[in-house]
């Protein structure tokens, strides 16, 4: 078998079938669930051939680590010096995007198959870090560098009224996590590895 050349990202056609495939891919998590999402099925419903899978994610997990984090547009937070208000935008996204049936799929999928996929377990670790990096670079005006404990602080009520509650996430529900998140910090008096907290280096 030849070896996989990966498509080149900045190829607009390589670019229209990519989008392509991942529509495709969302419409049949949200319709047969993980289970129903396999490449042969998806190469068929999308009109590609299962090579040309391979060429864009060679694993699985990467197809859903990208439907994920590529997930539909649900308005992105902007940069900011109060830490309240980036973080309450920040959950309004991430529940926003949690919305999407095929995105709460994908979710749910990668988790549950990362005990016995290695590669499952390595995306995790990536959303989480790149989840991670990205609200810290919505906090740098505050001089609030988050560690990962920290964001799993801020995220995990959320999660886990999502999928384990499996009720509604409120407004009211998300001003008091963040409430909680900052009295955090006023009572270790530091958060990150430079002990800066959240309202000032």
């Amino acid at each position: 078998m030849p070896p996989i050349r990966h498509p080149a990202p900045d190829n607009p056609r390589v670019q229209r079938t990519r989008a392509r495939i991942l529509a495709t891919a969302r419409e049949l998590l949200a319709g047969a669930g993980p289970a129903g999402l396999t490449y042969s099925r998806l190469a068929e419903r999308a009109g590609v051939t299962r090579q040309t899978l391979y060429r864009h994610w060679p694993a699985r997990s990467g197809l859903l680590v990208d439907l994920i984090l590529e997930g539909p547009e649900v308005g992105y937070p902007e940069p900011g010096a109060d830490p309240r208000a980036v973080a309450t935008a920040w959950l309004v996204s991430l529940r926003a995007g949690l919305e999407d049936p095929a995105a709460r799929a994908a979710v749910l999928a990668v988790t549950a198959e990362a005990d016995h996929d290695p590669d499952c377990a390595r995306a995790l670790e990536g959303i989480a870090a790149d989840r991670l990096a990205a609200l810290n670079d919505l906090l740098a005006p505050s001089g609030c560098r988050l560690t990962a404990d920290d964001y799993m602080l801020l995220t995990g009520p959320l999660l886990a009224r999502l999928f384990f509650e499996r009720a509604d996430v409120t407004s009211g529900f998300l001003d008091a996590v963040v409430s909680q998140w900052l009295c955090h910090y006023d009572h270790c008096g530091q958060s990150g590895s430079d002990g800066g907290g959240p309202g000032g280096p």
